[in-house]
């Protein structure tokens, strides 16, 4: 198969388009041809070194956001078939004895996901655990399938599982632009939230507003803190959902009301923070609450949603596998709005 993958840390030029043997299911284990792939921030963290998972090695194979069809199976595999259209879950919790990613799924220590520890979907084929591949519906494309992993079970956990956003509340997202607060605006909206949505540009803004944001602000250029309370009648939001850490941690804290929560699911500015005014955070209440990881039964509960729920293809652009080089680019540069696919 004709694969991307590094054997060191760097830029693009690191990554080697090449070929590689086709991977081989064990008895629980499924191959699927990779239809789509989403890229991720942490394809490009990895790649430069800046943060890598526990568990991660040379060489490797990114990519967590798969959709294809199945080409192989384990020999045990009873519930899916070849020619199946499925969409992977990239987290490795709860595998199955039989598969050869068995074993990988400590929550809170070397947590196996594919693309980020094991070789993912920067690839002709994939291999991943028969019990974490999920069917497709029938008019489902495989970019808008590819979408969905990483961003929606991120974003979804966050919000609900951690941050407990209710019907009612008010909920201030940053990086509008990004996949996972594509994902978050268009999931807490349909809960019944208020939003606030930043973004860095005034298109970013603009396009915010189209996909369920209530209100929004240019964040390089307005007082994120000032503005979230104008919108809210001066009581400040009911949670920060924020993954964008160091460059927006401090307006943040502020924009909060009281017993208000920040709920830190990403560090894509740094891995530093300072908080501004302890004083305000204990007066206030203010809790800040670190996402871990979803669990596995959260997936095919997120995707039922996600499949019936009329949400929009939300594509950036479209690479091929041999461009992944020039696809990281465009996301280093922030130059995106949704999800950049590569298809091999």
């Amino acid at each position: 198969m004709k694969a991307v993958r590094y054997h060191k840390t760097g830029g693009t030029d690191v990554l080697e388009y090449c070929t590689l043997p086709d991977p081989t299911p064990a008895a629980l284990d499924v191959v699927v041809q990779v239809g789509a792939c989403a890229l991720n921030r942490l394809d490009i963290v990895q790649r430069a070194g800046y943060y890598q998972m526990p568990g991660f090695s040379y060489p490797h194979i990114p990519g967590m956001d798969v959709a294809g069809t199945i080409v192989a199976i384990g020999h045990e595999v009873t519930t899916l078939a070849i020619g199946d259209r499925v969409v992977i879950d990239p987290s490795l919790a709860g595998v199955s004895a039989g598969s050869s990613f068995a074993g990988r799924g400590d929550l809170f220590g070397e947590l196996g996901v594919i693309g980020a520890t094991e070789n993912g979907g920067y690839a002709e084929l994939c291999l991943a655990p028969a019990s974490h591949v999920y069917l497709m519906p029938d008019d489902m494309g495989f970019d808008h399938a590819a979408e969905f992993p990483t961003c929606w079970l991120t974003a979804s956990h966050a919000l609900f599982e951690v941050g407990g956003l209710a019907e009612g509340e008010t909920v201030l997202i940053h990086a509008a632009g990004s996949g996972v607060s594509v994902a978050g605006i268009q999931l807490a909206k349909r809960a019944g939230a208020t939003v606030l949505a930043t973004a860095g540009t005034d298109a970013k803004c603009e396009r915010a507003l189209a996909i369920g944001a209530d209100h929004v602000l240019n964040n390089r250029t307005g007082d994120v803190a000032g503005w979230a309370r104008g919108s809210t009648a001066g009581v400040g939001v009911n949670m920060v959902f924020d993954h964008v850490g160091t460059a927006l941690f401090g307006p943040s804290l502020f924009a909060l009301g009281i017993k208000g929560r920040m709920v830190v699911c990403g560090n894509s500015s740094g891995d530093t923070a300072t908080i501004p005014s302890l004083g305000y955070l204990f007066h206030s209440g203010i809790s800040i609450i670190g996402s871990d990881p979803y669990r596995p039964e959260e997936f095919a509960k997120v995707w039922k949603t996600y499949c019936e729920g009329g949400f929009p293809t939300l594509v950036d652009s479209e690479f091929g596998l041999a461009d992944a080089g020039a696809a990281q680019h465009k996301m280093e540069n922030n130059d995106v709005f949704g999800k950049i696919i590569l298809r091999p």
